[in-house]
């Protein structure tokens, strides 16, 4: 059942979800706002169980209704409820159409429009990058589709659409924590709502984040993932989420590396986000690949 909900809903979350503008609910940036004045200024555990606490509330009612649900009705109900889930948990924008309008602007000339796209992708102002743009962008492909899609897919396989729910919240809630810190001019520090937002999602993100790697690995050229994937384990000193990220970007950057060797200096920062959303469609086609073998495994036994 839960592999037919993923393949029903990544065949229909493209364009369903932005026909009903449901990708980021406004009412969670509200009750983030509400759930930080709340918890003030914790330091250490007490800040990061409130901000797990936070995560949790909006997460109960979608697990009691999974719970009732059941397999009522041969469990027709409780796949349509997985699939409505899973639409509203991708996300929270599409990933492939931002790529396809950040192309169309390069290729366009529309410096402006490339601008604003790279910035939606990188979660942070896109000016003043210079030439590290390009690389910029091609990095944060392979770790929005971690946030977006593969840690979704995780999290649902092991709690069901709680779960996925459970990540997407998490993640917008630290996005939606970061803005209002940038917004005041503070820099999110450990013991902020902010920080220990990122913390809650840092651990959420880390298992499907190693996993989303070795997909990318396997989707490019393995030898140069690998190589940079020591590379990345070898750093330390940074927070849980930013070393999961410097993974995900470290180990796609190189999966893609070879098949940059021949492009122009001018088309090339078309060509490296294009590519990076190749690597990243085969990666969820293999994990589809894994899923659907321990499901027959899973039915065999």
């Amino acid at each position: 059942m839960s592999l037919i909900a993923l393949l029903l809903a990544l065949v229909i979350e493209r364009g369903l979800t932005e026909a009903l503008g449901l990708r980021e609910p406004r009412w969670l940036d509200r009750y983030c706002d509400w759930a930080g004045r709340k918890a003030g200024v914790r330091s250490g555990g007490s800040g990061v169980l409130a901000a797990a606490i936070a995560v949790l509330l909006p997460v109960m009612p979608v697990a009691l209704v999974s719970a009732l649900l059941g397999s009522h009705l041969l469990g027709l109900l409780q796949l349509a409820f997985a699939i409505i889930v899973l639409l509203l948990s991708f996300g929270p924008r599409d990933l492939r159409n931002e790529v396809d309008d950040y192309v169309d602007a390069l290729e366009r000339g529309d410096r402006d429009a490339a601008m604003q796209r790279a910035k939606e992708l990188l979660e942070s102002d896109a000016a003043g990058r210079g030439a590290g743009l390009r690389e910029a962008v091609e990095e944060a492909i392979f770790v929005q589709a971690n946030n977006r899609v593969f840690g979704v897919i995780f999290w649902f396989l092991l709690l069901g659409p709680a779960g996925a729910w459970l990540y997407r919240v998490s993640d917008l809630m630290r996005r939606r924590a970061a803005f209002e810190a940038g917004r005041q001019g503070s820099v999110p520090g450990p013991d902020s709502f902010a920080g220990a937002l990122a913390y809650v999602h840092g651990l959420l993100a880390w298992i499907p984040a190693r996993l989303a790697a070795g997909s990318y690995a396997l989707a490019g050229s393995f030898e140069d993932a690998v190589g940079n994937w020591r590379v990345a384990v070898d750093r330390v000193g940074e927070s849980l989420l930013d070393r999961s990220e410097d993974l995900l970007a470290r180990v796609g950057k190189g999966s893609l590396q070879p098949s940059l060797a021949g492009v122009g200096e001018e088309e090339l920062g078309a060509a490296a986000a294009q590519g990076a959303l190749r690597i990243v469609t085969r990666s969820v086609w293999i994990w589809l690949a894994v899923v659907a073998v321990l499901v027959l495994v899973g039915n065999a036994a």
